[in-house]
């Protein structure tokens, strides 16, 4: 069975975000990447061309996206986000 596909995304790429205040988003999973020693993961709310990025854990199966609190440390992790789509484009 083919995977349905849903903005250049495979279905197995695409997570639904469930904010505090109810809403949901899907969103397309970019990459896992690894920077200042800790992994983030990037994702792009569908049919947009926002990105965002949050810390990452896996556990097994399951995983945790965790906000980046720290403003130092979110403006490394974009700035190494950046660094690596500019080198796959």
């Amino acid at each position: 069975m083919a995977e349905k596909e849903l903005y250049g995304y495979e279905e197995d790429e695409i997570i639904t975000l469930e904010f505090d205040d109810g809403v949901e988003e899907e969103c397309g999973i970019l990459g896992v990447f690894d920077a200042i020693g800790k992994e983030y993961i990037a994702l792009n709310p569908l049919g947009t061309e926002d990105v965002y990025i949050y810390g990452y854990k896996e556990f097994g199966e399951d995983y945790e996206l965790i906000d980046i609190e720290d403003e130092e440390e979110f403006e490394k992790v974009v700035a190494e986000f950046e660094a690596l789509a500019a080198e796959e484009a």
